[in-house]
């Protein structure tokens, strides 16, 4: 399968439009909305300033925690084109697909095997289903071989430690997106040398398969 990426946690207009403008752009570009525990929080003030751009082939990501109705209603005008939801069961999911219409990427946290099977009650309400850390912002690792074997009629995405010079050819054995976010930083800042070198794995990872 294509591996696609998504990089993760954007604050700041010049690698946001660095990552854009790239020859190999990420297929997604995600932005935390409702989570202030996150250095990668942007408020909806700077948020609406941040996103008012030509996204090119990119589509947004609002990244939001158990959101409740005021978080929804203030970026509900927003040009996302995905949600990312964590804290929220199938029926809660359900009703913010059905009411803002928008592409849904449930997050799956994992720390042990048993984790990964709740994937099953989500697939109904969810385009993606993200399998990540239990750390949210923490960047923390898991075991991404809990993944070998789940079904490939399902969108898999892999996010928890993931570094923007790892070895990636593993991920497309088991995902189709790859998501990224402090990998591609240094000292908590978006380092743009990152973002490319990463960008161009994934189109080396793509074009030997």
């Amino acid at each position: 399968m294509t591996l696609k990426s998504k990089l993760c946690g954007f604050s700041d207009l010049k690698s946001l439009q660095y990552a854009i403008d790239h020859p190999y752009s990420p297929a997604l570009i995600g932005f935390i909305v409702n989570f202030p525990k996150s250095k990668r929080h942007v408020e909806t003030a700077k948020l609406k300033k941040l996103i008012n751009i030509n996204k090119k082939k990119t589509k947004f990501t609002a990244v939001l925690v158990k959101p409740d109705k005021n978080d929804l209603i203030k970026i509900k005008d927003l040009p996302f084109d995905y949600y990312q939801i964590y804290d929220c069961n199938p029926d809660e999911i359900k009703s913010i697909k059905t009411e803002y219409k928008k592409e849904i990427i449930s997050a799956i946290t994992v720390e042990k095997k048993e984790d990964v099977n709740k994937y099953k009650d989500f697939i109904s309400v969810s385009d993606i289903i993200l399998f990540d850390s239990k750390g949210y912002q923490q960047s923390l690792g898991w075991d991404h071989n809990f993944l070998n074997g789940l079904p490939n009629n399902i969108k898999k995405m892999v996010a928890g430690n993931i570094q923007f010079d790892d070895d990636i050819d593993k991920f497309k054995k088991i995902c189709n997106y790859i998501d990224i976010s402090g990998g591609i930083e240094s000292s908590g800042v978006k380092d743009i040398s990152k973002i490319d070198i990463f960008l161009n794995k994934i189109k080396k990872v793509n074009d030997e398969n």
